[in-house]
């Protein structure tokens, strides 16, 4: 196991400063922008915190690797990871913070990132129900094409144009997905849980995650049409109604 370099070698520039914090606020002066940093006293070279006029928009800080140099941003809204990217050249975040901070929209914070930032999660300010799990669907989906399985990639897209599988809360563990009928815990009594074959093989369906085996089916269409097949009649019904999206 490779020894963990002194965060003072591994970022210079940082302790120079003092702390990352002053580090994004003097990058920040730079560029004509003043920033909501605060050191974080435990980790002051490698973690800070920001805030943002938008209530809902919490738990967001820059973290430093502890192995390479490269700084990590988060964000989240209401307890779901909005922002997520990394960079190696600290002046790429500043903008980033500051249009965070500041309330701009998330497709105008990403498209300023000179990095990929966005989850594909679009925010939902009130909670609804029925715009949480669109969100999820959509980060879901985004998670699915960027990933180099294409198995994975065929399950979610069918299960999501499977309409009354899409008025369900997705979710994964292990990647093996699953459902519930409220996206916040506790989630519904599992029903189904279809892991994806990697490379070859097929998709086997069980009751919950780790479960015994219930059907092995070689094909995403096949598995999603068992996994319909499953589901509770009180899972039938639609989820209350609600605006889909936060503008």
């Amino acid at each position: 196991m490779s020894r963990e370099p002194d965060p003072a070698v591994l970022y210079p520039e940082v302790a120079a400063r003092g702390s990352l914090a002053a580090a994004l606020q003097a990058a920040a002066a730079d560029q004509g922008l003043v920033l909501p940093v605060a050191v974080t006293p435990s980790d002051p070279l490698r973690h800070a915190t920001f805030t943002s006029v938008v209530p809902h928009r919490h738990s967001s800080y820059v973290a430093a690797r502890h192995h390479e140099r490269s700084w990590s941003i988060l964000g989240c809204s209401n307890d779901r990871l909005m922002i997520c990217g990394n960079t190696k050249d600290l002046r790429d975040l500043p903008r980033v913070i500051r249009d965070w901070a500041e309330g701009a929209g998330l497709d105008e914070i990403g498209q300023a990132a000179p990095f990929d930032l966005l989850t594909g999660r679009f925010e939902v300010a009130d909670k609804n129900p029925v715009g949480v799990i669109a969100s999820e669907w959509q980060w879901l989906l985004k998670g699915a094409v960027d990933a180099d399985w294409p198995q994975y990639r065929a399950l979610i897209k069918t299960a999501h144009a499977q309409p009354t599988l899409r008025r369900l809360y997705p979710f994964t563990s292990h990647w093996a997905l699953s459902f519930s009928n409220t996206p916040d815990y506790p989630f519904s009594p599992p029903f189904v849980s279809i892991d994806s074959p990697w490379g070859t093989g097929g998709y086997t369906i069980r009751e919950w995650w780790n479960g015994p085996a219930l059907h092995h089916v070689t094909t995403p269409a096949e598995a999603i049409a068992i996994a319909v097949d499953r589901i509770p009649a009180d899972l039938r019904q639609a989820p209350p109604q609600g605006p889909a999206q936060d503008s």
